[in-house]
């Protein structure tokens, strides 16, 4: 009986039906990357200083220029001992007085001559910016500087849950009700989430879109490598994540174009209404189909892409039918990823280098985003610098193979951000520059972790592998903000030290897993226990080969 892969060979593995389908999906995978990383434009923090009544009408008696307002009435760096006086701290004056002057107002209120008393900002704040955040909205700066890693927090605790619950929804209902699902919601969300008044009920709209947004780009990575032909998998699967990269490069100009974070939520929310467009334009998948036991619908689909396809569908493709897996009577569970040493070496290092990776990649897009000299420009080129990192997978990854890659791309990526502490702030460009070259290693190390941890496990818990080591990543996510944003008030590059750290780590544990080019997939617990055997011996056969054939005296 002929498998899809089969008849996706006589019927096209990627011809115009897969191009469309593919070319569809993947503007799902771009609209993911303002959820995924819209902090940085949705909760900018520009600079600040306390509100205090009858200062704006003192300073324009006077004509002070607005350096000038900030240092005759605001507690200038380093007073009273603490990291932010002037955005955190007012002098506990009544500015409505008619006897202050113009040159020093405050000289003279104080009995011996010194400056008055600092206070908390009890009238809000005024922002030096000509737009607006959820940060200058709702005031969450200083005391309140917390709600905003909360906010990052938030979606990234909706990641974890929908990753878990979406997933089952995919494997239990199709692909394809599962997208249009997550889809409607994630659009709504998104919506209400620019509508709604209050910081709850916009932290609340922002958990249901890390809900069921990830669901989204998950179930079109699925429906798109189920789509294709074996020869192809690889390939769509690595351009589909390169169009999160587009994502990001658009979401830089549209927010330099729509400062107002409110308008910028919609300008991203209404267009994830069209991907309903899929009901039309995109069937259910034929291999989940068939795995329901519903094998006259896949074989009207195989037929479908076969007409799209201009090909004639084979004469046996009503005897379509699922691959036999030796495995199947398996029961996955998650001790299985523990059983054996092998396993459980892997599976603790899989689960490291998920945290680790999300932890860099979404850090360093924060830290810039935090102490940008130009947010959108800085944001735009270390966008751009993900491009590249598609290619080196692709180049690498056949040729090289896929231990040595990771491993080096998360050493660049630490080493990257230890480098950066050193460099001055004054060399703005350099920094930059060295931080676009960890953003790029970082973004290989996590593509090809993806392929990597898929082929260490034996077939019966590959998935449960790949779900349970990826949720670190989730987890990472959710604490790097509050690393980030609170470690910065500490020192501005305190962050970097740490994720060089985690990055240089992640690189000499890589090096602990068996490489697995060449090598086939594991089908049972022993297969994979003896991965790293025939790696080895695969690589010592090479060798000899190339020392046969040059010679020894070459």
């Amino acid at each position: 009986m002929p498998t899809v892969d089969d008849v996706l060979k006589q019927v096209g593995e990627f011809g115009w039906f897969q191009k469309r389908a593919f070319l569809t999906l993947c503007l799902l995978s771009a609209a993911f990357a303002p959820i995924f990383v819209g902090i940085v434009f949705l909760g900018f923090t520009p600079d600040h200083h306390c509100r205090s009544p009858g200062v704006a009408e003192l300073s324009r008696r006077c004509g002070w220029s607005r350096a000038e307002e900030l240092n005759y009435t605001a507690p200038g760096p380093g007073a009273a001992g603490e990291a932010f006086p002037r955005q955190c701290r007012r002098y506990e004056v009544d500015w409505n007085r008619s006897a202050l002057g113009c040159v020093d107002p405050l000289a003279g209120l104080a009995a011996n001559g010194s400056r008055p008393p600092l206070g908390a900002c009890e009238h809000g704040w005024v922002y030096d910016t000509p737009g607006s955040s959820i940060v200058t909205e709702f005031d969450l700066v200083c005391a309140n500087a917390w709600k905003l890693d909360l906010f990052q927090s938030c979606v990234n605790v909706g990641f974890f849950l929908g990753s878990l619950t979406v997933g089952y929804m995919a494997d239990r209902f199709g692909r394809k009700l599962c997208l249009l699902a997550t889809v409607l919601v994630n659009a709504v969300a998104g919506v209400l989430m620019a509508l709604v008044p209050g910081y709850v009920s916009v932290l609340l709209f922002r958990l249901l879109q890390g809900l069921v947004s990830k669901g989204s780009w998950m179930a079109g990575y699925t429906l798109i490598t189920e789509f294709v032909g074996l020869d192809y998998r690889r390939t769509v699967a690595i351009l589909y994540q390169a169009f999160f990269t587009v994502g990001l490069v658009l979401l830089a100009g549209l927010a330099y174009a729509i400062p107002h974070w409110r308008w910028l939520q919609l300008a991203v929310s209404l267009p994830t209404f069209l991907f309903l467009l899929n009901y039309w334009c995109v069937p259910e998948s034929p291999r989940w189909l068939l795995s329901q036991k519903r094998n006259s619908q896949a074989v009207e689909i195989m037929n479908h892409i076969a007409q799209k396809n201009g090909k004639l569908p084979p004469e046996d493709v009503k005897m379509l039918s699922l691959e036999e897996d030796a495995t199947g009577k398996l029961s996955p569970c998650f001790a299985e990823l523990f059983r054996t040493p092998s396993l459980r070496k892997r599976t603790f290092i899989l689960m490291y280098l998920w945290f680790s990776g999300s932890v860099l990649y979404q850090g360093l897009i924060m830290h810039m985003g935090a102490t940008s000299g130009n947010l959108h420009l800085d944001f735009f080129y270390s966008a751009l610098v993900e491009f590249p990192a598609a290619f080196v997978i692709f180049v690498t990854t056949d040729r090289i193979g896929r231990r040595y890659p990771l491993a080096v791309s998360n050493l660049v990526a630490g080493a990257a951000c230890l480098i950066m502490v050193f460099i001055s702030h004054d060399l703005h460009w350099v920094k930059i520059t060295v931080a676009c070259v960890g953003r790029m290693g970082i973004t290989i190390a996590a593509q090809t972790l993806c392929l990597v941890n898929a082929e260490l496990y034996p077939t019966f818990i590959r998935n449960l592998g790949m779900m349970v080591c990826s949720s670190l990543c989730d987890v990472g996510g959710i604490i790097t903000p509050f690393m980030v944003f609170r470690l910065i008030e500490v020192w501005q590059d305190l962050p970097l030290a740490l994720f060089g750290g985690l990055g240089l780590a992640a690189g000499g544990m890589t090096l602990l897993l068996p490489e697995t080019k060449g090598v086939a997939l594991p089908e049972t617990i022993e297969d994979a226990e003896n991965m790293q055997r025939k790696a080895k011996s695969k690589e010592k056969t090479i060798y000899f080969e190339v020392q046969t054939s040059e010679g020894p005296g070459s």
